[in-house]
């Protein structure tokens, strides 16, 4: 089957990235090959068979179930974990005797650790294959999981929490790398919509199981629950997830990786996505840290059980991430992230309301806008980069999460001097931030189609 690279670009329907102003490629740089790449003549065969035909997955097509799934459940457990301390503060806060600011870092540690490992991890990756990275991670995330009830101190606690982030490094950038090259492209914003209703699923059930169970027996019981959980989702994981059939082993040599890397951050679409993926997490990040502390004090006033059930509204996000490819069908790709951003910024205004059920609902409005955005953001890196993909989806992951430990960091500070308001402006700049970069390629789209001769150009020089 041919194809012409990315028929829809990130910033509008029947964009390519040379019509919005960026390259076709990434950047004319050695690079990891993938077996998903285009020859000279911009024909894909890396998913062709012997006989010719696309050997990809696809949804109804063999293997595609099992993938999906075990993609999946890695989506629960690596969220889960990572956010299995966020619902908890308040008691963490009082046993330990700190502020929100100062407990929020159990959750920073963790974002921040896997900011930090999502490059390298990516780079293990291109050399030993998705898969077993992707084991390899889950194992040591869940084994340390298991030790973070027993941490006799916050210091303690905050850096087995950055040592969980740094290994749960390897799932996201590997995970997107292997839909990339394993699920033909137009079932790929499905494929990682799934992935992402994953991490929603996992968010959700983490912070619901730990907030019940911290009610009756402490947080440090309900942390070890959330690590049995994950032991589970990782062995579901290994044994369900499909041998790679179109991974091509790449190079560790630092300078064809930095090279790769150099050649992502000159790309200027690339550079919008990674800045919006880090602006939706600030909000989201800096909002689900700091509501519990919310919810519990008045004039709400609720029990740690019911709150930790306020996160059900994850489910929203389970699905507004899975229509993330229909949302882009008929917006574009512009339209979906204006979209989210109007969203997310309606909710932020909502949750400002003196009652419950308004709160509630803008809790729905932020989350249903912030999945959307990240899904629709995610998956157009995968399609932007033609080689090179783990590095690309790592400085995604690696933006995201930074996002993730700003917001939460920030978020946090923010309402410890201004409240819960202090905390919805935060989430607005962030929001501002996402619709003028979304602005900014719709004026690359426009002056690219009014001087098609240069993109053309452009386009024929790589």
């Amino acid at each position: 089957m041919h194809w012409t690279h990315e028929p829809r670009g990130p910033y509008g329907r029947g964009r390519s990235p040379a019509s919005t102003g960026a390259s076709t490629s990434v950047g004319a740089v050695p690079s990891v090959p993938v077996p998903d790449s285009s020859d000279s003549s911009g024909s894909d065969t890396g998913g062709s068979d012997a006989s010719g035909s696309d050997s990809r997955l696809t949804p109804g097509g063999p293997g595609y179930r099992r993938m999906s799934l075990a993609l999946f459940l890695a989506g629960v457990a690596t969220f889960a974990l990572l956010y299995s301390t966020q619902a908890l503060l308040p008691l963490i806060s009082g046993e330990f005797g700190v502020a929100a600011s100062e407990a929020s870092w159990t959750v920073a540690a963790a974002t921040g650790g896997l900011a930090l490992f999502v490059l390298p991890m990516s780079a293990l990756s291109e050399r030993f294959g998705r898969r077993t990275v992707m084991t390899a991670s889950l194992a040591v995330a869940v084994a340390v999981g298991l030790l973070v009830p027993f941490a006799p101190s916050l210091g303690a606690l905050v850096v087995l929490r950055g040592v969980q982030g740094a290994a749960l490094a390897g799932l996201p950038a590997s995970a997107t790398a292997y839909l990339a090259e394993e699920v033909r492209p137009k079932a790929l914003v499905t494929a990682i919509g799934l992935f992402v209703a994953g991490n929603s699923v996992g968010g959700m059930s983490g912070r619901v199981i730990t907030g019940w169970v911290a009610q009756e027996w402490g947080w440090r019981v309900s942390v070890g629950v959330i690590g049995v959980l994950a032991v589970a989702c990782a062995v579901a994981f290994r044994l369900l997830l499909p041998a790679p059939r179109h991974f091509t082993p790449g190079s560790l040599r630092p300078r064809v990786l930095l090279g790769t890397v150099r050649g992502h951050l000159a790309d200027p679409l690339l550079r919008r996505l990674y800045a919006i993926g880090a602006l939706f997490m600030t909000v989201f990040g800096g909002v689900y840290t700091v509501i519990g502390y919310r919810l519990t004090a008045a004039p709400f006033g609720l029990p740690q059980g019911i709150v930790g059930s306020i996160f059900l509204v994850y489910l929203v996000g389970t699905v507004s991430a899975s229509a993330a490819g229909r949302l882009v069908g008929r917006f574009g790709r512009r339209g979906a992230l204006y979209l989210a951003g109007g969203t997310t910024a309606a909710g932020l205004l909502l949750s400002l309301a003196a009652s419950l059920p308004l709160v509630l609902l803008g809790l729905v409005l932020i989350t249903a806008g912030f999945f959307a955005g990240h899904a629709v953001a995610s998956s157009a890196v995968g399609k932007t980069a033609t080689h090179g993909r783990a590095q690309a989806s790592a400085l995604y992951q690696s933006a995201y999460y930074i996002g993730s430990s700003v917001g939460s960091t920030v978020g946090a500070l923010a309402f410890r001097t201004g409240g819960w308001a202090g905390t919805v402006g935060v989430g607005l700049l962030a929001v501002a931030g996402v619709v003028a970069i979304t602005v900014l390629g719709s004026v690359a789209a426009r002056r690219a189609v009014a001087r098609p001769g240069r993109a053309s150009v452009r386009a024929a020089a790589h």
